[in-house]
């Protein structure tokens, strides 16, 4: 009695933890449409305490009470409903996308429904800067009309991926990866400490499980990278048979609650060791597995690796996964491979799922040269199988992959890391501790810039979403006011192109993706050092060839193209290529009084006046031409800026070419 006294409480805790993981306003409501709970999220944006909102209309907290109720009725009519558009009746009328789905009781009588309201607000931001972001891309299309060709596909690629995607995205939030990170990072912390043979073997459970989630939340965020097979396989040495029942140890509780029996079959044949990559092998075996468990209710799931074939390089593998589950029709078999494609139309509706799992385990198999297969029969079970290479090695298998050597001779790095949630700062202390670095934290970008103005750093990590001021506002303050070119690394949750982009167009430098993988993080933080210290070097040796008078400045081009000296020369050579002729196009539309021509060639020149750093004066003198060429009046003064004009970008291709064949030379040295 006692034990089931204790379950129930760890249940009901465990309930909670779930209810209160999401950000996001989460409600339950009963078939009468009260509010039966609500996570503290609900509690922050209605400014109701818990007693008043538990058993009041939940209608009542939406502007349209009506398309509420209609929204909450629609959940019962199909079970679930997807962004469907309201606004909460807040102190800002917070825009919101709702998604929901019924929940029952252990008989199968529907208890009522849970919604979750996803704040639209930073989306709809978002929306608004990427429309300034495309005038900007407008600008620079026109600079560049030798590369409009490329910027075209680039953008329809782009926005054909935003449609793929746009039905996941909006129930898949990025502060899943809030909470991975800190997991995951302290999961690693701890089995580099000394640990019982059991406490190894549970903590590389959970990495496991983690490292999984986190590869399938990538592809979920990011199903463009899945369908163009654009995806990248490590190549580490590890121990096969123990990965798998790691991974096998994350199923355990489930089968023993469904009272069905777990075989491992394991040919002793297979090399102890071999190389590839285990995170995806096991995001492969989990899904399989998950699937297993899943759609059995009574018997047995077997999981088998068997060699094939061995030569002295490599050893082919058959993996399969056996069940006695409800199994698939002979006319569904095809299907079950698509993209959000399940056997049957109500497999969702019964035992959940995306229709994605089986699909990224296609994708995963084929694109490291393998081959899926399955093989069921409705009623007696199905087997999914696949054939993968390994290679073979005579190494020790790494407990982690992203073990790494740091150089000891790179010291007095110091870096300030700007993140504002207490777990992932406590992380990050710990990473930069163990690379020899010193660090400061700052919780948002307006504590980072008053610590930048008193005390001098390496490098900035920079997280993005942060109250007050966030990454984004804060990368373009150090930018423009502060006027400072010091490296600044993104860390962000959001590993979309859009994200990506938006973190390039600031003026950061590079970026990396929760949760932090402690190699990379290093490795990236070495690149923008040396990086930032070759190309001030080339800038000082060309300014001092040059002499003190400059009509150019390469520092902004240095943020567009990360520093990279070929992305320059190519800048660089489509200016020395495109503004000569536009000069004399200029000069003679102002002979032949053609003030439309004029005023073209004029608007062609602009852009690229702040690309090569060229005085603002310069595209104010141009502005005024423009205006003088519309209006056609002060024609007296329209030939002296003219040749001032003439004069700027004529100096500016003399100092252009010296940059570039200074940058030349030092690829080649």
């Amino acid at each position: 009695m006692k034990m089931m006294v204790r379950n129930t409480i760890q249940e009901s805790r465990y309930a909670r933890s779930l209810i209160e993981a999401s950000l996001d306003p989460l409600f339950t409501v009963n078939t009468e449409g009260k509010i039966m709970d609500v996570n503290q999220a609900s509690l922050n944006i209605t400014g109701q305490l818990r007693e008043q909102l538990v058993g009041s209309d939940f209608f009542h907290y939406f502007t349209k009470p009506d398309s509420a109720k209609q929204a909450y009725l629609a959940v019962f009519d199909k079970g679930f409903v997807s962004d469907y558009p309201l606004t909460i009746r807040d102190h800002k009328l917070t825009d919101v996308l709702l998604n929901g789905s019924i929940f029952k009781d252990d008989d199968g009588n529907v208890l009522g429904v849970v919604v979750v309201a996803r704040d639209i607000t930073e989306q709809k931001r978002f929306e608004n800067e990427l429309k300034d972001a495309k005038i900007f891309a407008e600008h620079a299309t026109e600079f560049a009309e030798t590369a409009q060709g490329d910027a075209v596909k680039a953008s329809q690629q782009a926005n054909d991926a935003v449609k793929a995607k746009q039905q996941f995205l909006s129930n898949m939030s990025h502060e899943i990866r809030t909470p991975m990170n800190a997991i995951i990072g302290f999961t690693k912390v701890l089995l580099k400490t000394d640990l019982s043979t059991k406490q190894f073997e549970y903590l590389s459970a959970i990495k496991m499980s983690g490292d999984a989630l986190i590869v399938l939340i990538n592809d979920i965020l990011d199903l463009a990278k899945v369908d163009s097979g654009k995806m990248t396989f490590e190549e580490c040495p590890f121990k096969l048979k123990t990965s798998i029942a790691a991974m096998l140890h994350l199923f355990e509780s489930k089968i023993h609650e469904k009272n069905i029996e777990l075989i491992n079959e394991y040919d002793v044949k297979i090399p102890p060791v071999v190389v590839g990559d285990s995170v995806r092998l096991n995001q492969i075996i989990l899904n399989l597995v998950s699937n297993a468990v899943k759609f059995t209710n009574a018997g047995t799931i077997t999981m088998s690796v068997q060699l094939l074939k061995e030569n002295e390089q490599t050893v082919t593998l058959k993996f399969a996964v056996s069940d006695t589950g409800i199994g698939i029709s002979k006319n569904k078999i095809d299907q079950i491979f698509e993209n959000f494609q399940q056997a049957y139309s109500s497999t969702s509706r019964l035992f959940g799922g995306t229709g994605l799992g089986l699909a990224i385990v296609k994708q995963l198999v084929e694109l490291q040269g393998g081959s899926v297969a399955v093989e069921s029969e409705l009623s007696q079970g199905s087997t999914f199988s696949f054939i993968l290479d390994f290679k073979k090695t005579t190494a020790n298998a790494l407990q982690q992959c992203e073990e790494f050597e740091i150089n000891q001779e790179i010291k007095d790095i110091h870096i300030l890391v700007v993140e504002d949630i207490p777990l992932n700062q406590l992380l990050m202390k710990t990473l930069l501790d163990d690379f020899g670095f010193k660090r400061d934290i700052a919780s948002n970008g307006k504590i980072a810039i008053e610590k930048m103005k008193s005390k001098n750093y390496d490098v900035i990590l920079m997280d993005l979403q942060m109250p007050e001021m966030n990454g984004f506002e804060a990368t373009e303050y150090i930018r423009n006011q502060l006027k400072s070119t010091i490296p600044i690394i993104a860390l962000t949750a959001d590993v979309t192109t859009a994200d990506v982009n938006k973190c390039k167009a600031v003026g950061m430098d590079d970026y990396i993706s929760k949760p932090v993988n402690e190699k990379l993080l290093y490795n990236k933080i070495i690149s923008v050092l040396k990086n930032h210290a070759e190309v001030a070097q080339l800038t000082l040796s060309s300014n001092k060839q040059t002499g003190s008078l400059r009509y150019t400045d390469l520092s902004y081009l240095m943020k567009r193209t990360k520093s990279n000296p070929t992305l320059m020369m190519e800048m660089i050579s489509l200016y020395l290529e495109q503004t000569p002729p536009l000069i004399l196009s200029m000069k003679k539309s102002l002979h032949d009084k053609d003030w439309n021509s004029l005023h073209a060639s004029v608007h062609k020149i602009i852009p690229s006046f702040s690309i090569m750093g060229m005085n603002a004066d310069f595209e104010n003198i141009a502005k005024q031409v423009q205006e003088y060429a519309t209006s056609q009046e002060a024609f007296e003064n329209i030939g002296d800026l003219v040749m001032k004009l003439e004069s700027a970008c004529t100096n500016a291709c003399n100092e252009l070419k010296i940059e570039f064949e200074t940058i030349k030379n030092s690829l080649y040295e």
